[in-house]
């Protein structure tokens, strides 16, 4: 593996940036039929793009595992709006049907001179290392990285995204089920499925780590944007106030000529749709964001502390 640099957010690099009609055609139908699954692509790609560069994978393979992330649920096109929009967990039979959207997925791509590259992704991205997963319940040896790359970013992305038919998980829990996930199953004998290698468990703890320094990265980069907003509003919550300080004068001025002074002091500092009627309740909002976003910073530096901490 080599140290080239691949950026995801570089149109002119990324070909799934600027896909050719047939594999936008193919996107374009998933995404008309499940918008939270078209959603998840993206976010997907995105990952697996940025676990690639801690991992230090060529340009060549950080491309083409990204293009296979964005291809991974292709299949999906295929699957029941009533079982790929259940608002409730699926049966047994029903999850069985789901499953086929890695063999469909795969078929969709071979098919297709243009998506034959890119049929790992759609084929491998639910193999565990340790046989448990399918559609071929493959081990280590047998499953592309790409394949073990991708697995780590969709059950990520799944399961901190808040769906129609789930409640919205954590980013610490969800990092530890990813890490628990590494470890050999216990009592393999009673696991639902046969487990193939006991010695390992389903996700590459490689990847894992990898991925952790990805959210560690969005994490501060979400606390970098709230600082900056922040700073922007507390310089609109100063201007504000130097009109509460103004209509405050103006109240208790006695003169009509003192009073219209500080109103047109006020009315220079007014900006947008403020008035001098509402200008007290835009303060007081903006305060209240200001006091909501410093807990939530301090939220996820704290967050970050726990993530730092985790041990694969």
């Amino acid at each position: 593996m080599s140290n080239d640099i691949f950026d995801f957010y570089d149109r002119t690099s990324l070909k799934s940036y600027n896909l050719d009609k047939n594999m936008q055609y193919q996107l374009n139908i998933l995404g008309s039929l499940d918008v939270f699954t078209r959603k998840h692509c993206e976010n997907v790609a995105s990952i697996v793009c940025r676990i690639c560069q801690y991992l230090h994978c060529s340009a060549s393979f950080t491309e083409y595992c990204t293009i296979c992330a964005y291809l991974h649920d292709i299949g999906k096109q295929f699957i029941p709006p009533s079982i790929l929009q259940k608002q409730g967990a699926l049966t047994d039979e029903e999850y069985e049907i789901m499953k086929k959207h890695t063999i469909f997925g795969h078929k969709v791509c071979m098919e297709d001179l243009k998506l034959r590259p890119y049929s790992a992704g759609a084929v491998y991205h639910h193999e565990a290392l340790n046989g448990t997963g399918y559609p071929n319940a493959l081990i280590k040896k047998d499953i592309p990285y790409e394949g073990q790359i991708i697995r780590v970013a969709d059950e990520y992305d799944a399961i901190v995204s808040k769906r129609q038919y789930k409640s919205h998980v954590g980013i610490v829990d969800t990092l530890k089920i990813l890490i628990e996930e590494c470890q050999p199953i216990k009592n393999p004998e009673n696991y639902r499925v046969p487990v193939k290698d006991k010695k390992l468990g389903k996700n590459n703890p490689i990847v894992v780590k990898a991925l952790i320094k990805v959210v560690i990265d969005d994490t501060e980069y979400e606390i970098s944007c709230i600082m900056d907003y922040l700073k922007d509003l507390k310089t609109d919550i100063k201007r504000l106030e130097e009109i509460e300080k103004y209509d405050k004068k103006r109240l208790s001025a006695k003169s009509l000529q003192k009073q219209e002074y500080f109103l047109n002091g006020m009315k220079y500092l007014l900006i947008g749709n403020e008035t001098i009627e509402n200008y007290s309740e835009v303060l007081n909002s903006y305060r209240n964001i200001v006091e909501t976003k410093n807990a939530h910073i301090k939220k996820l530096f704290e967050e970050i502390k726990i993530i730092k901490k985790l041990k694969v």
